[in-house]
């Protein structure tokens, strides 16, 4: 579910979608999702002062709270 959440936002602000990569790591607790788009789109994701990076970080942590679940982004170049 927090998979197709990043996808549908980050799609939504990228010019190139089809780079759009998500690679979920599952652990005990937690779960890591590594977010890849395309260089051109980075800029996009992260957002002056990572507030757009910060903002998707919060909404994940908000859906991941509710099955008591420990969602991390890392996005990477």
């Amino acid at each position: 579910m927090e998979r197709d959440l990043v996808e549908y936002i980050v799609k939504s602000l990228v010019d190139n979608p089809d780079a759009v990569n998500i690679k979920v790591i599952e652990g005990e607790k937690s779960t890591i999702l590594e977010l890849r788009v395309a260089e051109s789109d980075i800029g996009k994701v992260i957002g002056k002062n990572g507030r757009i990076a910060r903002a998707i970080r919060t909404i994940l942590s908000a859906s991941a709270s509710a099955q008591s679940k420990r969602v991390i982004l890392e996005i990477l170049d």
